[in-house]
C-alpha cells in the first residue's frame, strides 16, 4: 500500500489541477506499483539549476518525511507522459521537428520509476519503432546499433558530480567531437593540459573538468602514467607476482633464446648474437612503455626473413659478403631502426586504426606463403646441402629452391638429416602432446622440451665428434666484436643501404604491428576480476612502445622484434601476469649473452633449422581452417585474394607478393567504402507503418503509388556520395539497383513525383556529402518533384546544421518537409496532393466566374 501522505497529496493535487482521465488513471497505476519503502539504488535524479547531487539526494529523508510539495503529483516535472502505454518521455524539443525547448524547472525532484517496465513498454508500443535499428525515437542518431531505450535529458542525464561523468557543459560547440578551444582541438588534451597547464572557463577540456570535479589533483602525473605505463603498474605490483613472472621468463628463455640464434643465422643471415640482442633490448623497453601486461616482444620468423632478404640483396649486389658479419649486422640494424621509426611516427600521429586495413584473407595468404618459404629454406641446411646451394640458388626464389631440392636429394648428408629431422620430430611430438594435455594438466606448459633438445644435441655433438663427421655446428657465436656495441645505423657511408631497406622496413612494420595488435587484443589489458596489474590498452601507445623498442634495438644491430601471440600465450600460461616477466626475460638474455655464449659452440645448425621449421609449420597449419570457412560461406573474393597473394609470394618473391596483396586489399577497401548502400523501401502488406527493403523480398512488399521511398543507412561522406546520383537514377528508372543501366526505363515517371528519404542511418555528414545531397534535392525541385526527409537527427546535431546551412531545408519547402517517420511523410504527400487539387479546382472555379 502507498504511504498515506502520498494519497493525501495526490487528492489535494487533483482538486487543484485538472488532468485528463487517461493521465489520472496512469498516475494512479504508477503509484500502485511504487514500493512502500523505495530502494535508494533505483532513485532517479532529475537535475535542475541549483539542485542537489544524486549523492545528496540518496541521503535525504524518506518519501514519508518530505515536504508536501516534493511528493505532490502536481509538482512533478512534466518530463513524462503517464499513459496506458507506460511512462514515456515527452517529445524531445531539441529535435529537428520542433522549435521550442522544455527544461525541468522543479528542483530536487525525486521519482521512483520502474525503468525496466517503462523501456519495454515504450519500445514495443512506440509508433516509430524500427526493427532494423532497434530504436523507437525519431531523434535517435546511432544508425543500426543494438536496441537501447531513448533517454530524455530530464532523467537520462545526471549531474557529473554524482559519479556519472559526462562532457563539460561549458565547452559545447557545434560538433560532438569538436573542442571550443582551437589549441585543444589541434594539440589534444595531453599537451594542452599536461604540458601547458590547461585553461579554465568555456575553453576548459572535458578531461580537466572531470578531473577537477572528482578531486584528481596531480593531473600531469595522470598523463605521465598513461604514456609511461610502468609508473602505473609499478604501483599495483605485489611481491606475490614475482615468482610467476620469474618462472615464466625462465621458461620463455629456454624456448626462445635458441630460436633467436636460429632466426639470426638461418633467416637473417647475421651473426647469431644479433638475434639475442632482440630479446635483450626490446622486451625491456616494452615492459616500460607497453600497455599489454602479458605480451612479450621478440624476433619473428616473417620479420627475420624479410630482413634477411635485404641482406641477401646487398650480398648479391656485392655490397657485402656471406662472411662479412659486421656489415650484414649493420644492414639489419638499418632495417630494424627504420621499421621502428615508421611505427613510432604512426603512433605519434595516432594511426593506430591502421591495424584494421589489412584484411584477414590478405594476412592468411601472406603468412601461409611465408611459412612455405621458410620450410623450403630450412630444408636445404637440414639436408646438408647448404654448400651446394650457395653456388646455385642461395638467392633464388622459393620455386627455384624447390627444384634444387628435387634435383639434389641424392646428395643429402645422412647424419645431418638424422639429427635435423629427429629434432623436428621430437619437438613436434611434445608440441602436440602439450596441446592435448594442457587443458587437463596446465603444468605441462612448463616442460622445456626445446631447451632439452638443444642441450642434448650440443652434448652429443661434442661427445661423439659429429663435427668431424660432417655435421654443421654453430661455432663461435662471438663473431662480431664487442658485446652490446652501439652503432649508429645512418652513418653517411651506410646511406646506400637505406634505399633498399625502406620498402622492406615498411612491410615489416605493418606486419609486426598487426601481429602485435592481434596479440594485445586477445590478451587484453588485465582482467579486473583476476589477480595482476590493470592498464588501459591503446593501439597508439602500442605503436610508440614498439617503435621505441625497435629504434633502440637498431642501435645494437638487432633483428626487428614485435609482439607474438604464441610467445605471449606461453608467458601467460606459465605464470606471467605483469610486464615484469618481460623485464626478467631481458635480464636472463643479457646474462646468457655475457656468460654462456661459449656453451653454444657445439650446437648443430640443423637443430636450429628444425626449430624454425616448427614455427613455419605453425604459420601454415591455420590456413586449411580459413579455407574451409570461406568455402562454407562462399567467400570467393576472399579466397581469390588469399590464393593470389600466396602464389605471387611463392612463385615470385616476398616483396612483390606483399605488394600485390596490399594493392588488392586497398582496392577492395576503396571499392567497399565508395559504394553507397541506399535501399528502396516498400510497405509490408497489412500494415501502415512498417517498411522494409524491397530488394530482399520484392514479392511480399507493396510499392506506394506516386512515391519513391529511399533509405540511406550510413553516414554520407566524400567517399560514398560520388556515385549516389547514378544509383538514385537506377531506382527511379527500374525500381531496383540490381538492374543493368542498359535497361530502358520501366518505372513510370508519375511514381517518382514524391521522393522520401529515410536518413535514420546518416549519423554524420561532411561538406562534400552535403554538397552532393544539395545538388540532388535541387535537381528534384527543378523537375517539380517534392522531396521529404524523415528521421533526421535533432536540430542540435551537426547533420541538421549542414542541412540548414547548405539550403536543403529551404529547397525542400521548409521544416514541414522534415517529419518523424515514413508514414507521416506519406501523409504529407497526400495532404499536399489534396491541397494542390483544391487550389487547382478553386482556380478553375474563379476562372469560370470571371469568364461568365
Amino acid at each position: 500500500m502507498p504511504p498515506k501522505k502520498d494519497q493525501q497529496a495526490e487528492s489535494s493535487s487533483s482538486s487543484d489541477v485538472s488532468h485528463s482521465r487517461k493521465s489520472s488513471t496512469a498516475s494512479a497505476r504508477h503509484i500502485a506499483y511504487a514500493p512502500a519503502n523505495p530502494s535508494q539504488l533505483r532513485n532517479t535524479f532529475v537535475p535542475s539549476e541549483g539542485s542537489a547531487s544524486p549523492d545528496e539526494a540518496m541521503h535525504r529523508r524518506p518519501f514519508d518525511d518530505e515536504e508536501p510539495h516534493a511528493s505532490s503529483s502536481a509538482e512533478q516535472p512534466h518530463d513524462f507522459d503517464f499513459s496506458a502505454d507506460g511512462i514515456q518521455p515527452v517529445p524531445d524539443h531539441a529535435s529537428a521537428h520542433s522549435n521550442e525547448e522544455i527544461a525541468p524547472n522543479h528542483p530536487d525532484a525525486i521519482l521512483e520509476l520502474d525503468l525496466e517496465h517503462t523501456a519495454h513498454t515504450r519500445l514495443l508500443n512506440h509508433q516509430n519503432w524500427d526493427a532494423a535499428s532497434g530504436c523507437g525515437s525519431e531523434n535517435c542518431n546511432h544508425g543500426a546499433m543494438s536496441p537501447r531505450p531513448f533517454e530524455h535529458r530530464g532523467y537520462g542525464s545526471f549531474a557529473s558530480d554524482g559519479g556519472f561523468g559526462g562532457r563539460y557543459p561549458g565547452g559545447l560547440v557545434s560538433g560532438p567531437d569538436e573542442s571550443a578551444d582551437p589549441t585543444q582541438a589541434l594539440l589534444g588534451d595531453t599537451f594542452v593540459d599536461g604540458v601547458m597547464g590547461g585553461s579554465n572557463g568555456p575553453k576548459m577540456s572535458t578531461t580537466r573538468y572531470l578531473a577537477n570535479l572528482h578531486g584528481i589533483k596531480n593531473q600531469r602525473l595522470m598523463y605521465l602514467a598513461y604514456y609511461i605505463p610502468i609508473i602505473n603498474w609499478a604501483q599495483q605490483y605485489k611481491w606475490r607476482y614475482l615468482k610467476g613472472d620469474f618462472i615464466a621468463a625462465l621458461t620463455m628463455a629456454s624456448f626462445y633464446i635458441p630460436m633467436a640464434l636460429s632466426y639470426a643465422s638461418n633467416l637473417g643471415h647475421l651473426p647469431p648474437i644479433n638475434g639475442l640482442y632482440s630479446f635483450a633490448i626490446n622486451p625491456l623497453i616494452y615492459g616500460i612503455l607497453g600497455s599489454c601486461p602479458q605480451m612479450v616482444v621478440g624476433p619473428e620468423a616473417a620479420g627475420s626473413l624479410l630482413t634477411g632478404e635485404v641482406v641477401r640483396e646487398n650480398i648479391k649486389k656485392g655490397a657485402s659478403g656471406d662472411d662479412d658479419g659486421v656489415r650484414n649486422a649493420e644492414i639489419a640494424g638499418i632495417v630494424t631502426c627504420m621499421a621502428g621509426a615508421f611505427i613510432f611516427l604512426a603512433g605519434t600521429f595516432r594511426l593506430g586504426f591502421l591495424d584494421n586495413v589489412l584484411s584477414r584473407p590478405f594476412l592468411r595468404g601472406f603468412i601461409s606463403a611465408i611459412g612455405v618459404v621458410i620450410l623450403v629454406d630450412q630444408l636445404i641446411p637440414e639436408m646438408g646441402l647448404a654448400h651446394l646451394a650457395a653456388d646455385q640458388v642461395s638467392h633464388g626464389s622459393c620455386l627455384d629452391k624447390m627444384i634444387f631440392l628435387f634435383r639434389n636429394i641424392g646428395h643429402a648428408q645422412g647424419l645431418t638429416c638424422a639429427v635435423s629431422f629427429g629434432a623436428f620430430a621430437i619437438i613436434m611430438f611434445f608440441r602436440e602432446m602439450k596441446i592435448r594435455l594442457q587443458p587437463r594438466y596446465p603444468s605441462v606448459a612448463y616442460i622445456p622440451d626445446r631447451f632439452v633438445v638443444v642441450v642434448l644435441s650440443a652434448i652429443f655433438t661434442w661427445k661423439f665428434g659429429w663435427e668431424e663427421q660432417g655435421l654443421a655446428i654453430l661455432g663461435d657465436v662471438r663473431s662480431s666484436g664487442k658485446l652490446f656495441a652501439v652503432h649508429f645505423p645512418f652513418e653517411t657511408s651506410h646511406l646506400k643501404y637505406a634505399g633498399d631497406a625502406v620498402n622492406t622496413a615498411l612491410i615489416i612494420a605493418l606486419l609486426g604491428f598487426f601481429e602485435s595488435s592481434v596479440a594485445a587484443k586477445s590478451l587484453g589489458s588485465g582482467d579486473r576480476g583476476k589477480d595482476g596489474v590493470h592498464m588501459q590498452l591503446s593501439a597508439n601507445r602500442e605503436l610508440i612502445a614498439l617503435g621505441t623498442a625497435n629504434m633502440t634495438g637498431g642501435l645494437f644491430m638487432a633483428l626487428p622484434a614485435f609482439g607474438g601471440y604464441g610467445r605471449s600465450k606461453v608467458n601467460a600460461s606459465t605464470g606471467g601476469i605483469t610486464p615484469m616477466s618481460s623485464i626478467f626475460l631481458s635480464l636472463i638474455t643479457i646474462f646468457c649473452t655475457c656468460f654462456l655464449l661459449p656453451y653454444f659452440y657445439y650446437l648443430p645448425k640443423g637443430v636450429l633449422c628444425s626449430m624454425v621449421s616448427v614455427v613455419a609449420y605453425s604459420l601454415v597449419e591455420e590456413a586449411p581452417h580459413d579455407i574451409k570457412f570461406f568455402w562454407r560461406i562462399k567467400g570467393w573474393s576472399e579466397m581469390s585474394l588469399m590464393f593470389g597473394i600466396f602464389l605471387a609470394t611463392i612463385f615470385w618473391d616476398l616483396k612483390r607478393g606483399i605488394a600485390v596483396g596490399i594493392g588488392l586489399s586497398v582496392l577492395r577497401l576503396i571499392r567497399h567504402s565508395t559504394r553507397p548502400r541506399i535501399q528502396i523501401l516498400g510497405r509490408v502488406p497489412g500494415t501502415t507503418d512498417k517498411f522494409a527493403n524491397a530488394e530482399i523480398d520484392p514479392e511480399n512488399i507493396e510499392f506506394i503509388e506516386g512515391c519513391l521511398i529511399v533509405k540511406i543507412p550510413e553516414p554520407l561522406t566524400f567517399a560514398n556520395t560520388g556515385d549516389l546520383k547514378n544509383r538514385l537514377k537506377r531506382l527511379e528508372d527500374h525500381g531496383t539497383g540490381a538492374a543493368h543501366p542498359a535497361l530502358p526505363r520501366v518505372r513510370r515517371v508519375e511514381n517518382n513525383k514524391n521522393i522520401i528519404f529515410d536518413v535514420h542511418g546518416v549519423t554524420s555528414l561532411d561538406g562534400a556529402g552535403a554538397q552532393v545531397l544539395c545538388e540532388i534535392v535541387e535537381s528534384y525541385r527543378n523537375r517539380d518533384v517534392k522531396v521529404f526527409f524523415c528521421r533526421v537527427p535533432s536540430q542540435r546535431s551537426p547533420v541538421w546544421g549542414l542541412f540548414e546551412a547548405s539550403g536543403i531545408v529551404e529547397m525542400c519547402g521548409g521544416r514541414r518537409h522534415f517529419v518523424k517517420s515514413v508514414e507521416e511523410a506519406l501523409r504529407m504527400t497526400e495532404l499536399e496532393r489534396l491541397t494542390e487539387e483544391f487550389s487547382d479546382a478553386e482556380s478553375s472555379r474563379m476562372g469560370s466566374r470571371g469568364v461568365s
